[in-house]
């Protein structure tokens, strides 16, 4: 027997076209050369973050490959293997939302996410409750939930069950 989930977690749906499905990698990060003061080959143990992105009350996928440069076979210390919004990130980093947007290659502001803009303000949740600063300046901390909405309000999970390993 499958259990139901819990009467707080509603179903969205992803949205339709390429702004929902946005590339994990721009030009530079495909070949390994550095991101600002991120370098390629970022080793050590992996802690996870979840992400999850919505845009006119749609879902915006986190794609898997965010951080990976194809060309080098080496990763920057945040990276996505997934499709899933779980960013695994080198533990001792320190990074922000902001660095991984910058390392995605994807704007991140006060009306923008991603490929979408938007006059209202970017609402941000970290463990179920409105983050009130600059959401590039969310800390990704060890099993953080992140939230962030634009054009429309999702209830935001406050948790996220992690795999054993991250």
């Amino acid at each position: 027997m499958i259990a139901a989930p819990p009467p707080s977690v509603i179903p969205t749906p992803i949205g339709v076209g390429a702004a929902y499905r946005p590339p994990a990698r721009t030009q530079t990060v495909k070949t390994g050369r550095p991101v600002g003061t991120f370098r390629c080959g970022a080793t050590g143990k992996r802690y996870g973050v979840h992400l999850e992105l919505f845009a006119r009350r749609r879902v915006v996928i986190v794609p898997a490959g965010i951080g990976i440069a194809t060309a080098r076979r080496c990763s920057y210390a945040a990276r996505t293997r997934t499709p899933t919004g779980v960013v695994e990130i080198v533990a001792g980093a320190r990074l922000t939302l902001g660095d991984l947007f910058r390392i995605w290659g994807q704007p991140l502001g006060r009306g923008r996410l991603a490929g979408f803009r938007k006059n209202g303000p970017l609402l941000a949740f970290v463990r179920g409750r409105r983050w009130r600063g600059d959401p590039a300046a969310i800390p990704l901390t060890r099993h953080a939930q992140i939230v962030l909405e634009l054009g429309g309000y999702v209830p935001p999970h406050p948790s996220f069950l992690f795999p054993g390993d991250l």
